[in-house]
């Protein structure tokens, strides 16, 4: 009698067991998603300043990783006393899409009237995403935080940014760019100069298989041309800068700093 009641028990404790085994499957499960869609915005930050090495922060955020708004702060890196923080707050949301691609809305209090519209997708060998048609401004002052040169120069402006169907890419440790942007510069100066504005300035950038940048001058005493390429994973830039008619003595001191004399030219050199 005992023998045949312990087989029943048996029997019958691998179902008794069974709703207790998938209610902790689930509960475990539920965990996971829980946390993945209430993920707090300190884990983006937190990615965004070691994927930066310290050049971009977002301090005082809140809201949750998919959706959260925070303050901007531009950065020397690591160890770094320069830092510059954007007026205002940016807000983002981030929608996964299927298969795998993310969808990025990034807006700006201060800066953008519609927010960046930005689609990244995910690949094997990199990253690649894609900025839809937008503009925005932006102060240049917010430049001075990444330290050298910008600090030195302090420029101050506005920034008129505008992209057309631009693409950034990095595969197979390459960087690739696509697309077009144009950045006008708007009544610049900067403590170098007593002349303030120095003047206005125009930045393309077309993408291609060796994307090219140009630099014109729309107006000013600062009499700026310059051409640019990205070859072997970095910028390389050549301009020159005059002083307009009237503008040469109050500019010399400055032309010195930006390159090297030619004569009443200065000749710019990067990379």
């Amino acid at each position: 009698m005992s023998m045949e009641l312990s087989r029943h028990k048996l029997a019958k404790s691998p179902q008794a067991q069974a709703p207790w085994s998938w209610a902790l499957i689930g509960g475990v499960i539920g965990v996971l998603i829980a946390v993945l869609l209430f993920a707090p915005a300190a884990w983006l930050t937190y990615s965004v300043k070691k994927f930066s090495n310290d050049h971009i922060v977002l301090n005082d955020a809140y809201g949750s990783v998919w959706q959260g708004s925070a303050q901007l702060v531009l950065s020397g890196g690591a160890g770094s006393r320069d830092a510059t923080t954007l007026p205002g707050r940016i807000h983002w949301q981030i929608q996964p899409q299927l298969p795998y691609n993310i969808h990025l809305e990034l807006s700006a209090e201060c800066c953008t009237t519609d927010a960046l519209q930005i689609l990244v997708l995910p690949k094997l060998s990199g990253i690649l995403a894609e900025i839809k048609p937008s503009q925005s401004k932006w102060p240049a002052t917010l430049l001075s935080g990444l330290g050298a040169p910008f600090n030195t120069i302090d420029l101050q402006a506005i920034l008129n940014l505008q992209t057309k169907q631009l693409q950034l890419s990095w595969l197979n440790q390459q960087f690739k760019l696509d697309g077009q942007a144009e950045l006008d510069i708007i009544d610049a100066s900067t403590r170098l100069s007593t002349l303030k504005p120095i003047g206005s300035y125009r930045v393309n950038l077309q993408g291609g298989t060796i994307p090219k940048l140009n630099v014109q001058t729309l107006n000013g005493s600062l009499q700026l041309t310059g051409t640019g390429e990205f070859t072997g994973n970095r910028w390389r830039f050549r301009g020159e800068a005059t002083a307009a008619t009237g503008s040469e003595a109050a500019l010399n001191n400055f032309l010195d700093i930006l390159g090297r004399r030619v004569g009443p030219r200065s000749i710019i050199t990067l990379g």
